[in-house]
């Protein structure tokens, strides 16, 4: 039976692994590059400068009888430090190892200025009156044209295929995730066409900002690729203080030239926003079952090829909404399987799922060899939730507390969704569940005003059954029959 766990990581998915490790009753031993915990979301200027340096973790000589792990360390001495463990957890993510493509830009070797990826970029300080270009328009290079643009002298923006870009702040001021990644919208999902959500969003959008005029439209639909998400972007669009330009060309001395034959003379900063390649170089290299262009896990967590399940990989995964909630349900299921309250299918089985799994994605999304990881944010929680018993069961609440199945049905899928039955049960998840919103509205309430705010959901969550009785008895959601979920548990 498992009980020592070496975690490898204390980010975000390294916290939660370890609380899910104390939960079960096993001891987790977690292994930090860095001098504290949060990694990335606690990012240092000296991140890369390792302290507690992980050099290699390799299956033990009686792996096939123990399914046990050697971890091998290098202290601050430069001393090795080898532990045996009964199980690893992966957290070291996707976002560690920049993807510097300087073979793609003829010319860079002549650029007589400063270029660094977006890996490297602090702050806006060293750009001060400069000319910038800043190459890739994901999420990074997004804040970073915004940022810079604030004192930069001219601040441009490169991309290959353009983006959708969606704001923080949506309809009636709520955050665009409490808005919409609901079970509700989800349910919707299944029953209507993927187009006719991609031509609704696309409207939309378009209709705060022409995507065509702000020389933002990309080549793919709204929601086949993770959409950028900036609410200044088309301010400072509009304003000229970031333009948009297409692909880089051609670099020459202080000159970049683009696609399209345009040119932009006396660039002081290139900013490579090119993404990340991710890998394990802590793990052989024959170890992991490759499926495309990803790592083949098992629901993007377990390896289907080893001998024993005693190997995870926690956060590795992609969607649009926080990977918190994701990595804690993750976390919760690999406890359970390591302590062998739930047992996987035969590797067979496993590899067959993934490769099924390969095909969905690249059938569904925008993926490259950087991007291979993205899931549907609510069927994915929902389906590793039904992995340890703790889905919510729609059904069951409609009939026992109709107040919650409407806050659960229309409200924000959050963590206590999955913390009302099963193992991990919270007491207080019903009300943290029926005070989202109140929690949302506290902060706001800096000035008293004639209408005030709503004590409970807005007044676009008014709640009519009507309209909910035939969505529940004829209608399946997230691919499984809504009887599916009677009983509870």
């Amino acid at each position: 039976m498992v009980q020592r766990v070496a975690v490898i990581g204390a980010g975000p998915s390294g916290l939660t692994s370890i609380k899910a490790c104390l939960d079960e009753g096993m001891e987790p031993t977690c292994f930090e590059s860095s001098d504290d915990m949060g990694g990335l979301w606690k990012f240092k200027p000296n991140q890369n400068k390792l302290l507690l340096k992980l050099k290699k973790v390799t299956p033990r000589p009686d792996f096939p009888r123990t399914g046990q792990w050697e971890v091998v360390t290098e202290n601050k001495e430069r001393l090795e430090e080898r532990h045996v463990f009964d199980a690893v957890i992966c957290c070291s993510g996707h976002y560690t190892y920049p993807n510097l493509p300087l073979k793609d830009f003829p010319g860079i070797e002549t650029f007589e200025g400063k270029y660094l990826h977006s890996w490297d970029y602090k702050g806006p300080e060293d750009m001060y009156g400069k000319t910038v270009v800043v190459i890739g328009i994901g999420n990074s290079g997004g804040d970073i044209a915004v940022e810079s643009s604030r004192v930069a002298e001219q601040v441009y923006l490169s991309t290959r295929r353009g983006a959708w870009v969606i704001r923080q702040v949506s309809d009636n001021g709520l955050p665009v995730d409490m808005k919409y990644n609901t079970r509700f919208v989800h349910i919707l999902f299944q029953l209507l066409p993927i187009n006719f959500f991609n031509w609704f969003g696309e409207n939309k959008l378009n209709a705060m900002y022409d995507h065509t005029m702000y020389a933002l439209k990309p080549r793919h639909r709204l929601f086949s690729k993770i959409p950028v998400i900036n609410d200044d972007l088309p301010l400072k669009i509009l304003s000229g203080s970031v333009v948009i330009k297409p692909n880089v060309k051609e670099i020459c001395g202080s000159t970049v030239i683009f696609q399209d034959g345009s040119t932009v003379e006396k660039v002081d900063t290139l900013v490579f926003a090119t993404g990340y390649n991710y890998d394990f170089p802590y793990l052989p290299k024959n170890l992991l079952y490759k499926s495309g262009h990803r790592v083949g896990l098992y629901k993007h967590v377990f390896p289907p090829n080893l001998e024993h399940p005693t190997l995870a990989v926690v956060g590795f995964i992609h969607a649009l909404g926080a990977i918190m909630p994701q990595a804690e349900m993750q976390a919760r299921w690999v406890a359970r399987v390591f302590r062998g309250l739930k047992k996987l299918p035969s590797n067979q089985s496993m590899i067959k799922a993934v490769e099924k799994d390969t095909k969905n994605i690249e059938n569904n999304y925008i993926v490259s060899k950087l991007t291979p990881l993205q899931v549907d944010f609510v069927s994915y929680m929902d389906d590793i939730a039904g992995e340890i018993g703790a889905r919510p069961s729609l059904l069951w609440l409609f009939f026992t507390d109709y107040q919650l199945f409407k806050h659960v049905l229309w409200g924000p899928v959050s963590s206590y969704q999955y913390r009302l039955m099963g193992p991990g049960k919270w007491e207080g998840a019903r009300k943290a569940i029926l005070t989202q919103f109140d929690r949302m509205y506290k902060p706001l309430k800096t000035r008293k005003v004639c209408n005030g705010f709503q004590n409970s959901f807005p007044s676009s969550h008014v709640f009519k059954i009507k309209s909910i009785y035939p969505l529940f008895i004829f209608f399946p959601a997230g691919g499984e029959g809504i009887l599916s979920y009677w009983p509870p548990g």
